[in-house]
């Protein structure tokens, strides 16, 4: 079976190929290859996934070694794929909710002409992304990672006649060159360290390096996730991103880019457990994420930007819990697939309220859509449920397993990272309920727009409706049936390990906690915009509130200390480089063209010059000799 692995991959990189190079002559019918070809793709990884079923827990990895990819005398690199629990888990969640995405998109891009080339850009997408979790190696892993921030660039950049999304996808890809140069330089610290940059032999010999340079590959593996994942303080680029069709952002925040900065940090489990230090600021920066994410989620009314923000929060529970080590690998990954199904139908969702409403994103123009869209209402608001965590859906079994683990942590750690974990909690209620309602409940706001059309709204067609249902029903059941017998936790155990750690405080406690501030969140959000009517225009808000609105000031924040810091570096090199270095050099050429024009004068053609220099020396000469011999 294993000569399937490459398959996975062949299938959408095949789709992308015919699809990018086929030409006009496959408008027609491009959509239904790429989605066709991306399902062919998931129902290989079934096939695969059954096979590993099959086998003992300690012998589901299945290897395929293509070829000798860079055969040098002490540097070689293999095309090499590794099938395990942990790859096999993105597998499927990558083809399934990624062919779901594939046919929403057969309807909601109906109208565009450069449909054909939409499609091959999203089987790209998978295929670099299939590449990034299936690869045996660091390098070959890096080469999906580069993958997808191409794909997520041109994606992003879809319309590219919008100033506004030529930028966005421009700033994507910039933010994510940051992360990707951590990446590269902790291949080169693992290849000058282990000899190998090949899963193996790192993981095998991590006990035989040291702690600096165990610290400095693991942080720089954080600066890579931190790109990839927008976790703070590479987080700008993911609001901006929402420029791109909408089931470019369902793929990226559900089952491709966002996701593979956790693959990273849990797939290098054995570098990280190894090196506390960096362990312990990956947890500080998904606990400071998951805050940053969700308050910023609270003051946006663009309805795409508010779900980004909540994946920049959800992201940030996943990055603390991986940052927890053994106690928290298996509910990183669990919360993450979870999220891969409520995430994708949210957005969906959004993008079918965008299609019946003329494209408009202000939540402020919307209101009482649950009459005009049944199945967008209840099939986003099962999402809306299950990521505030609701008893019995999906989010209130990943991310409650996700808080108590904070706890387990332990002393004061345990405290602050599990009371943050709460805190964000009761914040995701809050703006999610803040969506729902300022959405779907109320009176109508909507208004003709500036050419006198006013909106219609309506419910999407069933190649739109379909896909958001079965995302719905793994919203819903998603999480119970991982938890039952602990099932998800005994699959991905074997690879990732587990531990369950001492926590202060029980799994009940817990659940209490979270459904205090589940009511806390829910309430305030009722009270705000379920009991009042919705202003027209944004109330200016408290000062917390206007900077959340611009994204707690991290563009400002980058213009300041990096745009405008990089100039003022740039032109004090600048200043140096004609002070200093072209001083030196400009002087001594000016100081030997001097001398020289000084000594030139000597040289003037004149017998009776050169007969007074010529007595001169002479009379030197005779001085000095008589000096030295009364000496």
């Amino acid at each position: 079976m294993e000569k399937l692995i490459a398959l996975l991959i062949a299938a959408p990189l095949l789709g992308a190929a015919v699809l990018l190079v086929g030409g006009r002559r496959l408008d027609r019918v491009g959509h239904w290859i790429g989605t066709l070809l991306s399902t062919a793709s998931f129902v290989i990884g079934l096939l695969l996934f059954a096979d590993l079923l099959g086998k003992n827990a300690e012998h589901r990895t299945l290897i395929q070694h293509l070829w000798t990819w860079i055969p040098v005398e002490g540097f070689q690199a293999d095309v090499t794929f590794r099938l395990d629990q942990l790859s096999m888990t993105f597998v499927l969640l990558i083809t399934g909710v990624g062919s779901l995405i594939h046919l929403y998109s057969v309807g909601y891009m109906e109208h565009d002409e450069r449909r054909r080339r939409f499609f091959g850009y999203l089987n790209l997408f998978l295929a670099a992304m299939l590449l990034l979790v299936l690869a045996d190696n660091y390098l070959l892993l890096y080469v999906g990672w580069e993958g997808v921030g191409l794909a997520s660039y041109l994606l992003i950049g879809f319309w590219q006649h919008k100033p506004s999304a030529a930028t966005a996808a421009k700033k994507a890809f910039l933010v994510n060159r940051v992360g990707d140069m951590g990446l590269s330089i902790a291949i080169m610290l693992m290849f000058t360290t282990f000899g190998s940059f090949a899963f193996g032999p790192v993981f095998g010999h991590v006990d035989g390096a040291s702690q600096g340079k165990l610290t400095a590959i693991g942080l720089m593996l954080l600066l890579a996730a931190c790109g990839k994942s927008a976790q703070v303080p590479l987080q700008s680029w993911l609001g901006d991103a929402m420029e791109g069709p909408t089931p470019v952002s369902a793929l990226i925040h559900a089952a491709t880019m966002v996701t593979a900065g956790v693959y990273l940090i849990v797939r290098s489990a054995a570098v990280f457990n190894a090196a506390p230090d960096a362990q312990l600021v990956v947890t500080v920066v998904g606990t400071v994420t998951l805050l940053f994410g969700a308050i910023v989620g609270c003051a946006k009314d663009d309805i795409k930007k508010a779900l980004a923000g909540s994946t920049m929060s959800q992201i940030g529970y996943m990055v603390l819990a991986a940052g927890l080590g053994p106690i928290g690998y298996v509910f990183a990954i669990m919360h993450l697939v979870t999220h891969g199904f409520f995430k994708a139908g949210l957005f969906l969702g959004a993008g079918s309220v965008m299609h019946g409403m003329n494209d408009e994103v202000d939540m402020r123009k919307f209101g009482g859509l649950r009459k005009y869209m049944p199945v967008t209402f209840i099939t986003f608001g099962l999402g809306y449920l299950a990521i505030i965590g609701f008893p019995g859906l999906s989010g209130f079994f990943s991310k409650d397993k996700i808080i108590e683990a904070a706890f387990a942590k332990g002393g004061t750690e345990g405290w602050i990272l599990g009371g943050a974990a709460l805190v964000g909690a009761a914040i995701t209620a809050f703006y999610m309920t803040r969506v729902m309602l300022m959405t779907f409940f109320g009176e109508k706001r909507w208004q003709p727009d500036a050419e006198g059309h006013e909106p219609h709204p309506h419910e999407s067609p069933a190649v739109m409706t379909i896909p958001m249902i079965v995302l719905a029903v793994g919203s819903v059941l998603g999480g119970a049936f991982f938890s039952i017998g602990d099932r998800f936790l005994k699959w991905l155990e074997p690879v990732t390990g587990h531990s369950e750690g001492h926590s202060p405080v029980s799994a009940g406690e817990v659940t209490i906690a979270t459904m205090v501030c589940l009511v806390i969140g829910v309430g305030i959000a009722w009270a705000q915009y379920g009991r009042k009517p919705v202003p027209a225009l944004a109330p200016r808000g408290s000062l917390l509130t206007r900077a959340a609105r611009r994204d707690l000031l991290q563009d400002d924040f980058n213009h300041v200390v990096l745009v405008r810091g990089g100039e003022h570096l740039t032109r004090s090199l600048v200043y140096l480089d004609h002070s200093l270095v072209d001083g030196v050099v400009n002087g001594t050429a000016a100081g030997f063209g001097g001398l020289s024009g000084r000594l030139r004068r000597l040289q003037n053609g004149f017998a009776r010059s050169y007969a007074v220099s010529m007595f001169g020396g002479a009379a030197l000469l005779v001085a000095a000799t008589l000096l030295m011999r009364a000496v």
